[in-house]
């Protein structure tokens, strides 16, 4: 008699900061329609200088009967937090979902599904951002906050954490992390993402993996936007400068100064829809932030903030 088929193994890893949407998170991956033929386990890594997520967490567990690890990872350094879930995971495969994020019940299943029809070493799927009623109105009919992938060339090319499984047995992910350099900044994922796709890395988009994230006041703001476009920027031109010669620089600079300036362009002629202005002025904003990453200006800071009003995504 042949023996039974041993299961696969999923982590599902949630990095955290003083987030009490945490246990939303949690309640919702509790809900998930598990993939069939899956052991499915939950990693939370405390970026907090104190377990202050230890007793929400274990509470939780037991109130959710989910199998959950808890990792102290200190240091207001995102990039710590997300090391630790990857330290502590022996899986087969590593899903990440931010813990102001709630999943749909299908999530983890149309991310497996794609994952094993492409045989990517990635799958991303995509963030539906949740407006509240003071929320500007050019905000919520632009839709500035949800997050999908960026086709190039029909490849994507580059990844975020919000929303991913990765297949931990690709070469290309085989001991890699992300940068504590950028822990901080962000663009860790950016990079991280980046160097997985130049080691032979493919990346498949799962478009049904869908999770919901509410955008609070703090986000709901031009400037919250124009950090964000900006510090995106910066990371991309870092990346492109990274190795290269002085003329190939210098291409990239004239070529990303002249985007801005069609984009700054196009918002003048586009002044009278607050929508298709301010996406030109945040795309003009992120070509900026190309030309000062290529010219080697230090990025700015988003974790570690005291509030979000600073301008970090989150507190971390």
């Amino acid at each position: 008699m042949a023996a039974a088929e041993k299961n696969r193994s999923i982590d599902i890893c949630v990095c955290t900061f003083r987030r009490p949407e945490l246990a939303d998170t949690l309640r919702s991956i509790a809900a998930l329609a598990m993939p069939s033929g899956f052991d499915i386990g939950v990693i939370v890594a405390d970026n907090d200088d104190t377990p202050t997520a230890q007793k929400l967490v274990t509470t939780l567990a037991q109130e959710l009967k989910l199998p959950i690890r808890y990792r102290h990872a200190p240091a207001r350094n995102i990039s710590i937090a997300r090391n630790a879930c990857l330290d502590a995971s022996t899986s087969d495969f590593a899903a990440f979902i931010d813990d102001d994020e709630t999943a749909s019940p299908q999530w983890l299943a149309e991310l497996v599904a794609t994952a094993e029809a492409s045989g990517a070493a990635a799958v991303l799927g995509p963030v539906r951002a949740l407006y509240g009623a003071d929320a500007p109105d050019w905000m919520r009919k632009g839709d500035f906050h949800s997050t999908l992938p960026v086709w190039v060339h029909g490849e994507i090319r580059t990844g975020y954490t919000c929303n991913v499984l990765l297949r931990m047995g690709d070469d290309s992910l085989r001991g890699r992390r992300f940068s504590l350099a950028r822990g901080q900044t962000g663009g860790e994922d950016t990079e991280f993402f980046d160097h997985m796709v130049k080691a032979g890395g493919c990346i498949a988009f799962a478009p049904e993996a869908w999770v919901d994230e509410v955008v609070p006041r703090a986000r709901a703001a031009f400037d919250w936007l124009r950090r964000r476009r900006f510090r995106f920027g910066q990371t991309h031109g870092h990346l492109l400068g990274n190795n290269a010669s002085g003329v190939r620089r210098a291409k990239e600079v004239g070529l990303a100064s002249a985007k801005a300036a069609y984009c700054f362009a196009s918002a003048i002629v586009t002044a009278v829809s607050p929508v298709r202005r301010n996406r030109s002025v945040l795309r003009g904003i992120m070509h900026v932030g190309v030309v000062s990453g290529l010219v080697g200006i230090s990025e700015i800071r988003q974790y570690g903030l005291a509030s979000p009003q600073q301008g970090g995504k989150r507190a971390a």
